[in-house]
């Protein structure tokens, strides 16, 4: 699940990258646009899995 978490936030750091510097929206592009189904879904997953890397921040480091 962490893995998951961060590859997702990889991606939603990278396509806010591609959002500031060139106005392009990867994610809505792919999945046809900010308000598709799909695209919402993403974003949604995106924001769930960034509360999830907060629980790594905090985490124990001796669990890790």
């Amino acid at each position: 699940m962490d893995r998951l978490a961060l590859i997702l936030v990889i991606v939603g750091a990278l396509n806010w990258l591609l959002v500031d510097l060139f106005q392009f929206d990867l994610v809505a592009t792919i999945f046809g646009g900010q308000s598709s189904l799909i695209s919402r879904a993403i974003y949604t997953l995106i924001g769930l899995a960034g509360l999830w890397a907060i629980s790594l921040v905090l985490r124990d480091q001796s669990q890790a």
